[in-house]
């Protein structure tokens, strides 16, 4: 897995505060950004944190670049819409010929199960690329026998092959996606997908998300994480029954 930070909102801690300001001062648009000097603006945020007035920290976004990971992880990432943008990279119009994947570390410690499970990727891989390739042969004729020239006809019958050979590629198959979120919508992703509940994969990018984020908005993410680190277990019965070590974790990855 590979995240990084692509950009963010230029002083995304002083246009916080400032939105703040605007809510409960009388100041002038022009008026806001002045008198925020760091002290203020980190008593702007925690006043916010205090009252739960989350919609300020809607001004500010955040656009990741994430690859080595699973599609299995993607499509529980995508799931994450109220402000959040989606780029992923398409087995529509990217030929998957010779694809990585992941090798879950449940599956990779066990040697016979890691064996059995690269015989697998190895098998959907042949069976893709033998897919693509009756495909491609029946769509290249039809192509040509409607009129198409012969690098139109290829390039038609490239694209209509994978986009049906696909459908044999596993959910461990590596993708990369660009992800852009605002504050809140990362306070609820890491509020879920922090969690020790959370299927490893995503739980792992949940927490290098974070960690990037705190680097360039400490005040911000000071209190984010899973939904322990500011109350109680919202897992109920299911709970992992750790909340205290999460907590110094997640301390630890704030205050750094």
């Amino acid at each position: 897995m590979k995240v990084s930070l692509i950009t963010y909102t230029p002083e995304p801690e002083k246009l916080v505060a400032g939105a703040a300001k605007l809510c409960y001062s009388p100041s002038g648009i022009n008026e806001l950004m002045s008198n925020l000097e760091e002290g203020n603006v980190e008593k702007f945020i925690a006043m916010l944190a205090i009252m739960g007035h989350e919609s300020p920290f809607e001004h500010i976004n955040f656009t990741f670049g994430i690859e080595g990971v699973s599609r299995s992880l993607t499509h529980q990432l995508v799931r994450h819409r109220i402000g959040s943008s989606y780029s992923q990279k398409s087995q529509r119009y990217v030929n998957e010929g010779g694809f990585e994947y992941i090798i879950p570390p449940q599956i990779g410690g066990i040697p016979e199960a890691k064996a059995l499970y690269i015989k697998t990727m190895e098998n959907d891989q042949l069976a893709y690329d033998e897919l693509t390739n009756i495909l491609f042969e029946k769509h290249y004729k039809d192509y040509l026998d409607k009129g198409k020239n012969e690098k139109a006809a290829k390039s038609a019958a490239e694209k209509q092959a994978i986009e049906d050979a696909r459908y044999v590629l596993p959910n461990s198959c590596e993708t990369k996606i660009v992800v852009t979120m605002n504050a809140r919508a990362l306070f609820n992703f890491f509020r879920k997908r922090c969690c020790n509940r959370a299927q490893w994969e995503i739980r792992d990018l949940a927490i290098e998300m974070m960690k990037l984020v705190v680097d360039v908005a400490p005040n911000v993410f000071k209190i984010a994480g899973p939904g322990c680190v500011t109350g109680k277990c919202p897992e109920g019965n299911m709970s992992c029954g750790e909340m205290e070590a999460v907590r110094e974790k997640f301390k630890s990855i704030s205050n750094r």
